[in-house]
This record gives structure tokens, sequence and C-alpha cells, in this order.
């Protein structure tokens, strides 16, 4: 478990299943001690978990247990039919996507996937995608607007992968070809940070009409450690970071980058899957019947000034004799 907290209830657990043991062995009932042991844990956890600092929710975010963009599929969506390759150099497995139908409606949803063992990390290179899982990504966009089929993207990546072959393969590019390409879908298209949305990388699919955001997600220019190392020479401080870049979901609602919180249950998301994935489908939905029907022109329209109206800033005239057309 990535969150420390955790270990604080792992006696409770230990109690809690001796008692079973117990009662198992001597053929007594015990159902009443067991049943409040277990009704204390689950209040002394949610209350954990109300309390969290920024940075217990940057370890929340990375939670190898949470659900990935795979598992909300599995829940959400039904006739699932993946799509691979970006048609110019090969597939990336750390970006999925494919057709869908979510709620009686065919819809193209993409993905950042991580792995949950070495080997599945390797083949997901670790939720870092490459250039060409973001072209491919474009391109299933573009897809989508041919047919006039929304798109859902799920947010879960520490950023875009660094390596020298992803740059010499035009990461840079690729990504700024997806933000010129949302920036005019014709065509709705909704997003939701369901764990770590890391700089770039995560918005390299996250231009959308509405942003979503689950509770205990975290979105960021920069992570923490990198901000730390920057600022104070020491990773340590990490925490601190975490606190001046408001990182969190209610931080992100209060400044205008997202649209609604996604309520995670008691303990997590990866306390309880299937309950969290409740809780997106009916936020995902209701945004989504908001803006499925609209114009396109429109919908563009909406969707630039939404992202021209963040962040602040001061115009001033030109200095005397100055050109602007160069």
């Amino acid at each position: 478990m990535a969150f420390d907290a955790e270990e604080k209830f792992e006696e409770l657990r230990e109690r809690i299943s001796d008692l079973k043991e117990t009662a198992e062995e001597r053929g007594i009932d015990m159902s009443d001690q067991i049943r409040e042991l277990r009704d204390r844990l689950e209040s002394e956890r949610e209350q954990a978990y109300e309390d969290l600092s920024r940075y217990d929710r940057v370890k929340l975010a990375r939670d190898q247990d949470r659900p990935f963009t795979l598992d909300y599929v599995e829940h959400l969506f039904d006739d699932w039919v993946e799509l691979h390759g970006d048609r110019r150099y090969g597939d990336d497995g750390a970006i999925v996507g494919g057709w869908a139908t979510f709620r009686g409606r065919s819809v193209m949803v993409i993905g950042q996937q991580r792995g949950r063992d070495m080997e599945e990390n390797l083949k997901r290179n670790f939720g870092s995608p490459h250039p060409e899982g973001y072209r491919k990504a474009g391109r299933l966009m573009e897809l989508a607007e041919k047919f006039g089929k929304p798109v859902i993207t799920m947010v879960d990546t520490q950023g875009a992968y660094p390596g020298i072959g992803a740059e010499e393969r035009g990461q840079a590019e690729a990504i700024a070809a997806n933000l010129k390409r949302m920036a005019g879908l014709r065509t709705p298209l909704v997003t939701c940070v369901i764990g770590e949305g890391g700089s770039g990388g995560a918005l390299g699919i996250a231009v959308a009409d509405r942003v979503l955001m689950m509770e205990n997600a975290i979105y960021s220019v920069i992570s923490p450690e990198g901000c730390a190392a920057i600022l104070w020479r020491s990773r340590d401080e990490a925490g601190k970071a975490a606190e001046a870049l408001k990182v969190t979901a209610p931080d992100l609602l209060e400044l205008g980058v997202i649209d609604e919180i996604v309520p995670e249950p008691g303990g997590g998301a990866h306390a309880d899957p299937e309950a969290a994935a409740g809780a997106l489908d009916q936020v995902l939905g209701d945004h989504l019947e908001e803006v499925a029907d609209r114009d396109p022109e429109e919908l563009v329209e909406e969707r630039r000034e939404k992202f021209y109206a963040m962040g602040a800033w001061e115009e001033k005239e030109p200095p005397d004799g100055a050109r602007l057309d160069r």
C-alpha cells in the first residue's frame, strides 16, 4: 500500500481474522463482536481518509491497487473492441483505446494503462506513453469524429516517456499535435483523471469539454518530488511541494481546471472498485448527456473558451513603433 495510514488498521484486521478463526474452531457465534470490529475499522478508515494531506493523496493516486483504465472499461462499458497501432511506427501498450457501448451509446474510449506486476509494467511501460501511443490516441479521436461518436478518455500517468527513442520519434510533436487536434475535434469529448495526471503526458489526451477527477486523484504540471528537487534540492521536501502545487481534486475544482469531483468510497477507489466505478458511471453519464448532442461548432468554440479562460494574465498595449506581424 502506498498510503502509510493503512498500517494503522492492520491490528484491527488481525483481530477480526483471529475472532473468525476462533469462532470456526470452537463452533460459537461471535458475529456481534466481528461486526463491531468491522464497523470500527470502516469508521476509522473513513475518518483517516477525510483528513488526508495533499501528499497523502499523491500516494493514494499512485496506489497499485487502484482501478486502472481497463478495470473501468470492464465495469462501465459493453461491447469493448480494442484497436491497436498508430499506422506509422507501432502499438504502445501504455495507451489503450477502442470502441465500446456506454449506456446504449457507441463511444470511443481511450486511456493510459499501468501494470500491477513487473511483466505487465514492462508491457505498459509503467503507464508512460511513447509518441506512437499519443498518435494512436489521435487516430482514434479522428475515427470517432468521422462517425460522429463521443470520445471518453481516462488519464493515469506520471508523464510521457522521456527516453531517447521517444524523443527521436517526436514525443513533443505527438503531444502538441493531440492538443491541437482536441482543441478542434468536432465531437464531444469527456475526460476523467482516475489516478495520477502528470504534466503534458496527461494533457495529451485531456483537452475536453468536461474534465472530471476522482476524489483521490492528482493533476499537476510536475511531480511533487520533481518540484522539490528543483526548489529545495531534495526530494524529501515532496510534501511541502505538494502543498504548494495544489495538486488535488478540491484544489483544481476551486481553480476552475476541472468540472466535477467523482466521489470515492471510504478508503479510496482501491477499497471498493465496484463502488468507485458506480460513482464514475453516474458522473460520467451526466456530463456526457449534456454534451452528446451539441452542435459541433458550438462545442468546439466552448471548449476553446474553456481553456483560454484558465490561468491569469495581463494584456498591455505594445510599445510605440513595435510590430506584431513578425
